[in-house]
This record gives C-alpha cells, structure tokens and sequence, in this order.
C-alpha cells in the first residue's frame, strides 16, 4: 500500500483523525504515517504495543529508528522507558515486546547504507542545548550526511524567522500545540514538508515540544527489496 507516498507534497496527519489497524501479531496496532510498500515498507508509523504483547526475533535490513512515547518498550537487550530515542541500525536484530504496554514513533528502511552506529539516548536526562532563537531549546538526536535529528522545546510565545527547509522537514508534536502560517498542529499531529517549503514557526500560551528531522526528503537510504 501507498500512504503520502509522494514526497513532492506536503502531508498532514492530526491525531484526532488517527485510524489504527491491526499488524500481523496481536496487540500490536498502528497508525500509519507515510508507507511505500506492504508489509515490508518504508514507513513511518505510531506503534501501540498491548500488555504482554511480543513480535517474534526478526531482522531489519532497512534499519529503525524508535522514540518511546509512553509506557516501557524492551528487547532482550533491555528496558526502554518513554523519552527513549534508538536507532538500530541496517542489519540488526531483536526479538521487541512490552509488559506494560507502549506506545512508539517508528520509522522503517530510512537508514543510509552506512549509517550503522547504533544509538540509545534517554532524552529525560540528556543535556539540552540553546536554539537559534530567545524560547528555543534544542536536543540533538543524530545527524549523518546532511539528515540531522532532534528534539525542539518551545516555551510559550515563542516566534522563529521565516526560513526554508532545502532537504524538506518532518515534524511530530510531542506536547502542547505548535503552529505555523499553514495550520495548527496540537499533541499527536504528524507533518512533513517538501524540500524547499518554507514556514514561519510559532508557538502560543502552551508552548510546544515536537521531534524533527531535516534533510531526509530524498537523501539516499537503503533500497527496499524487488
């Protein structure tokens, strides 16, 4: 299936509109983002793990990347509390589940083919940096050939420049509700926009804390199978 396969276009996605569907293992559901291809896919995706719910060991040729959101993700390499951020790289391999229950921001084969250091960053005691503007607090995730990741924290009233995005930009509103000229976008929305959009970025009496990726649209990953 094909979901905001065109990356020409800008996409919107508010949580208030989510539909989730089943995965191939019970109690694992999702809402999906962007998707080229069926169950093997590019994709971006909310990931809602059940108590007690497991996948079975597999592998990922495409690599993932992984923000815990709520509850506890683990592997047999460990426990994943919510503000987690992994990347597990092309080629690696976990056998994931929850006691508890989780819930994930997920994203599927958007790894270079050389980008294969794994990352593991508690963003709860992780030390943030100033932003470019007075407001702005910044949290570097992972950057590699241009694609850089991070996690934004705007305070209250807080107003950005106009300013263009060459490499496009992807955005999930963590807290609170973050605006631009194009729309508004509380808690749970998703949006990805084209390469050379431009916006001017605000924030009102709730502030805002969104995770965003820069560079990715287009930039070379591995290539899903035939």
């Amino acid at each position: 299936m094909n979901l905001h396969h065109d990356f020409s276009l800008r996409a919107v996605q508010h949580a208030a509109d989510a539909a989730w569907t089943p995965s191939p293992l019970p109690g694992v559901t999702r809402r999906m983002l962007d998707r080229v291809g069926d169950e093997v896919a590019r994709a971006t995706s909310i990931v809602r793990y059940a108590a007690d719910s497991r996948f079975e060991a597999h592998t990922h040729p495409g690599g993932e990347e992984i923000l815990v959101l709520d509850g506890v993700f683990s592997d047999e390499n460990g426990d994943y509390p919510a503000g987690t951020y992994l990347r597990n790289p092309p080629g690696s391999r976990h056998a994931p589940f929850s006691r508890e229950g989780c819930t994930l921001f997920v994203k599927l084969w958007q790894f270079a083919a050389d980008d294969l250091t794994p990352v593991h960053i508690d963003t709860t005691t992780a030390e943030w940096r100033p932003g470019l503007v007075p407001g702005l607090s910044v949290l570097p995730l992972h950057e590699h050939h241009g694609v850089s990741t991070a996690l934004v924290r705007w305070a209250p009233e807080t107003q950005f420049q106009m300013h263009t995005h060459p490499g496009g930009e992807e955005i999930l509103v963590l807290e609170g509700v973050f605006r631009d000229e194009d729309g508004v976008y509380p808690a749970g929305s998703w949006l990805r926009n084209p390469r050379w959009s431009r916006h001017t970025p605000y924030t009102g009496a709730e502030g805002a804390l969104i995770y965003v990726k820069v560079g990715a649209i287009d930039a070379p990953t591995v290539p899903l199978p035939v």
